[in-house]
């Protein structure tokens, strides 16, 4: 089982390392993939991160087990624009596979229409995109096949209900509680 977190130039760095690096502290393998034309990506604070591997170069994403989105500005319009990824998320989705989405980058999702009678939820602003789905402004939403949440100080609550959702609550809660993220929500 896989996980590919898709990056692009703009992307929210927390958004995307908070959630990658709770998954991984629960033992999935997780693969970053730029989007780019290039393996380093620049997050919108500036900050250039390698990812594992550039989209074109991917063999085959059969052996995802989730896509994930993460948010910032522009890195959300990138992934939007970049018509393999969309192709890619419809074919996931089509063959009942799992999707994740933060921030600004529900409106990908929202703006293929795989959102539509679903519960969702985003950055403030972007429910606008989220063509059909029920909006609930929850810090994060799952409904289904989809997972989303509302921005950068979420992104921690998106990785561990992700490492609940494919591993188990008890490997999640564990995690929670040896980075002191309990301790942190207790106050």
């Amino acid at each position: 089982m896989k996980i590919y977190v898709f990056l692009a130039d703009g992307f929210e760095i927390v958004e995307a390392m908070a959630p990658i690096d709770i998954m991984r502290r629960g033992g999935l393998k997780v693969v970053t993939v730029s989007i780019m034309e290039t393996t380093s990506v620049v997050s919108a604070q500036n900050v250039v991160v390698e990812a594992d591997e550039m989209f074109g170069e991917v063999d085959s994403f059969d052996d995802a087990e989730l896509l994930v989105l993460p948010g910032g500005w522009p890195g959300a319009d990138h992934l939007d624009k970049f018509e393999p990824l969309r192709q890619l998320l419809v074919a996931h989705h089509a063959k009942g596979g799992r999707l994740a989405a933060i921030c600004a980058a529900p409106m990908v999702l929202g703006r293929l229409g795989l959102l539509c009678g679903r519960r969702a939820t985003c950055y403030p602003g972007f429910e606008k995109h989220l063509d059909g789905a029920d909006y609930t402004a929850e810090l994060v939403t799952h409904d289904g096949q989809f997972t989303t949440a509302c921005g950068p100080g979420a992104a921690m609550a998106f990785g561990y209900e992700l490492v609940g959702q494919l591993l188990s609550e008890e490997v999640a809660e564990s995690l929670r509680e040896g980075m002191r993220y309990n301790q942190l929500m207790q106050k």
